[in-house]
């Protein structure tokens, strides 16, 4: 079965916007809304969702079903009360406020810099309080 040029390069355009959306709702008649244009508020990318899982797994002791389960629990936590560019704006400001000079000062000093800081601190605490046992905290073991 041959298909006509114009068929593929619309179903490929098709599968390109789906995957490369702006995280904005597409236009769709009322009556007909596929599954694949649905979209919730804050949804992170999967890279975003991997990326932060492989970290905290890595943070809270290395890659077992266990931490993976908690360091999901907790991603689903930040998604649900940051937007992604919060989140990505927040990570990036925590990650260089440390560089030196006026390199750091961009990322430390303007006021968004530090109210983005500190809610990505407040959400995160929360979502490790909430999906990890003892709070995330590790116990240390005792020894005679």
């Amino acid at each position: 079965m041959k298909l006509n040029a114009s068929i593929l390069l619309t179903l490929a355009s098709t599968l390109l916007l789906g995957c490369a959306g702006t995280g904005k709702q597409a236009t769709v008649a009322p009556t007909v809304q596929s599954a694949a244009t649905v979209q919730t508020n804050n949804d992170f990318p999967t890279l975003t969702r991997v990326e932060y899982v492989m970290s905290c797994m890595q943070e809270k002791g290395g890659k077992n079903y266990d931490n993976l389960y908690h360091c999901v629990c907790a991603v689903d936590k930040i998604a649900a009360n940051m937007s992604h560019e919060q989140f990505m704006q927040a990570q990036t400001f925590e990650t260089n406020k440390n560089l030196a000079g006026e390199r750091g000062g961009v990322f430390r000093d303007p006021p968004q810099s530090k109210a983005l800081r500190d809610k990505l601190k407040s959400v995160s605490d929360e979502a490790i309080a909430a999906c990890f046992p003892n709070g995330g905290k590790t116990s240390t073991p005792k020894t005679k």
